[in-house]
């Protein structure tokens, strides 16, 4: 036996995670001066975060700090139960080599302990299909260096094409300029968005409209799968539905869809997108740029 644990960059919800019995760590949101745990709807208020967006307020985020790992993983340690720990991209966040730095901590102590570490190289639902598909493959009896290798073997097949809506979170993030910003506003440019072989984000191209985004993420994403057959997509959405519904349909309009789902930005990647950012999530072609 062993004990997947991811963290909530997954964006998976809260529920799934427990229907196949995944741990997870939580990312820290600050708004308004206070702290909250991003437990991914368990008891976060989905609702008051939502509403501090609208009010064109910037909560902030902070990475996974070693000493909340060493107190998470340390009861694993002392019940020597094995732990794989899918950890959101080192391209957007330090998580990943704090997370090495607990285990080696805790290795002094627990020198026995199995702490195994694997960056995803995905954010969001990109390291979640990577969390769900390891987590079934468990459930189905594979053991950890089998699952593990999974990973490994997938993480840069996961394919994200993203747009948003609200460029001033691009510019206050730091991947647009001012002047960029205010130019995009007026001119109703829409940045497409992918996950780089390195795990980060980069800007890849633009378009005028929103209609014209969601028709390019979609493009892109079947420029890049290697079937058309038996396929999973993915897609987030921070609070527009109807636009993550119109793109899946749009998919399922030309490819065999045979396991998908629709949830909402977690609030750590929210606070960096915005509202109206819409992600499709697919296997494709390895990502090598």
């Amino acid at each position: 036996m062993f004990q997947i644990v991811t963290d909530s960059c997954c964006d998976l919800p809260y529920q799934v995670l427990e229907e196949y019995q995944v741990a997870f760590i939580p990312m820290i949101v600050e708004m308004d001066g206070k702290e909250y745990f991003d437990d991914l709807g368990k008891s976060f208020d989905y609702g008051a975060f939502i509403q501090s967006l609208r009010d064109k307020k910037q909560p902030t985020t902070s990475q996974i700090n070693v000493g909340r790992y060493v107190e998470f993983f340390k009861p694993y340690c002392e019940k020597q139960e094995p732990i794989l720990y899918l950890c959101f991209t080192s391209g957007m966040s330090g998580s990943y080599n704090s997370a090495l730095q607990a285990v080696a901590i805790l290795q002094e102590d627990y020198p026995n302990a199995q702490i195994e570490v694997v960056d995803t190289l995905n954010a969001s639902l990109g390291e979640g299909v990577l969390v769900y598909g390891a987590a079934k493959r468990q459930a189905a009896g594979d053991d950890l260096p089998t699952v593990r290798k999974w990973v490994e073997d997938h993480r840069l097949k996961v394919q994200s094409w993203v747009t948003v809506d609200d460029l001033s979170h691009l510019y206050r993030g730091g991947r647009l300029s001012r002047s960029q910003a205010a130019m995009g506003g007026l001119l109703n440019i829409k940045p497409i968005i992918h996950v780089d072989a390195k795990g980060s984000l980069q800007n890849v191209g633009k378009v005028r409209g929103r209609n014209k985004a969601l028709q390019k993420i979609v493009d892109e994403t079947m420029e890049n799968l290697t079937s058309t057959e038996d396929q999973l997509v993915f897609v987030a959405h921070s609070e527009d539905l109807a636009a993550a519904e119109k793109v899946l349909e749009m998919l399922k309009e030309k490819i065999d869809v045979t396991d998908s789902a629709i949830y909402p930005l977690g609030p750590t990647i929210a606070s960096h997108t915005g509202l109206g950012c819409i992600a499709i999530f697919t296997f494709g072609k390895e990502r090598v740029d």
